[in-house]
């Protein structure tokens, strides 16, 4: 049964895509939400950071029996408390790399975890890595990241006095509650290791290049598959080059339902009048590159998120975008002018796609 792109349901989301016939009772589904479509630090007309929520299970469950986190920018909690949940429910948190926009709110779903007495929870990201470009060489840590997201409140003697309160609460704080499982690189190219299993449902990880110790992943279930590029960027960081996409997340998305990636807007390439930073532009994947890429893996759905420019703003943080504010038809077209003929969801917060 295919989606229904343009169908909305405004009682439960701001925009859905769902079955024809909500699917047979009984049956499976799989649902993705983006949980937030800012990209890169700025803070734009109350968007929320980084983020997609991944839900698979029965129909009678709003695909609910399983739900998994990718990415957790800030803000994150309070939209899953928009869609009826709470970090207590998710199975699993996977980062696709350590970049602040992508990890602000972590340390809130686990303070939300050990403040009303939730258990641990898996979180998938890659292991440490060094990076030297640019210099001076640095480790890139998601462990210490994990490790340390509790600090601040366990230095300000939050943790002990909410013990205190309830010592039902983990004494060492909400990082205790994280069950961390670190992927070590290089990953293999084709088709990527499986990192994650729960039932018939496995999430298999890539690594690919934005910063040192970047992965995409890959969620297979036996209604569909949902492939999450991050931030990914091309090999090849400098022009000329053939596409600004990432090799390794066309092989990993070969296939699959849906692509769900980050994008930016040309108005933002170096010499077109635009004072972006080139070496930010040139790690991220245009619209119009990413068409292409989910074309030649045969992907049916592509979820543009972790817009830059947010839609329908004139900046983005200090930098003006040239021209008119761009709306989400300027980012849906360039991705059709890259030969893409599958649906094109552009990335709001809460945007939810249901299969089958």
């Amino acid at each position: 049964m295919r989606c229904l792109p343009g169908l909305l349901l405004l009682l439960v989301f701001p925009a859905a895509c769902v079955a024809q016939d909500g699917a047979a009772a009984g049956g499976n589904c799989l649902e993705i939400t983006l949980t937030g479509t800012q990209g890169g630090p700025p803070a734009v007309n109350g968007l929320a950071g980084a983020g997609t929520l991944v839900r698979y299970g029965s129909v009678a469950n709003h695909c609910g029996d399983l739900l998994l986190q990718f990415d957790s920018g800030r803000g994150t909690t309070e939209r899953l408390s928009q869609l009826g949940l709470s970090p207590l429910q998710l199975d699993a948190i996977f980062l696709t790399h350590v970049h602040s926009d992508h990890t602000e709110g972590l340390a809130g779903l686990l303070l939300y975890r050990w403040h009303f007495l939730g258990g641990p929870v898996d979180i998938i990201c890659s292991a440490d890595v060094k990076a030297s470009a640019p210099p001076p060489e640095r480790i890139l840590s998601c462990s210490k990241l994990v490790e340390h997201s509790g600090d601040a409140m366990l230095h300000a003697g939050e943790i002990s006095q909410r013990h205190a309160e309830n010592n039902n609460r983990n004494p060492a704080g909400p990082a205790a509650l994280a069950r961390l499982h670190t992927v070590a690189l290089p990953l293999p190219e084709k088709p990527g290791r499986i990192v994650w299993q729960e039932g018939d449902v496995s999430v298999s990880a890539i690594g690919t290049t934005h910063i040192a110790g970047s992965l995409a992943y890959r969620v297979d279930t036996p209604v569909g598959s949902v492939v999450i590029g991050g931030d990914a960027g091309n090999s090849k960081r400098v022009p000329p080059r053939q596409s600004s996409t990432s090799e390794t997340v066309e092989r990993l998305s070969l296939g699959a339902d849906v692509l769900v990636h980050s994008v930016i807007h040309t108005r933002f390439a170096p010499g077109g009048g635009s004072t972006f930073p080139p070496v930010v532009y040139l790690r991220q994947s245009n619209a119009a590159d990413l068409g292409a890429l989910a074309e030649r893996a045969g992907v049916k759905h592509l979820m543009l998120t972790h817009m830059i420019p947010a839609l329908n703003t004139t900046s983005h943080g200090p930098y003006a975008i040239p021209g008119s504010a761009l709306t989400g038809d300027d980012f849906a077209d360039a991705a059709r002018s890259g030969g893409f003929k599958g649906e094109i969801h552009v990335g709001t917060d809460l945007l939810s796609l249901r299969l089958p």
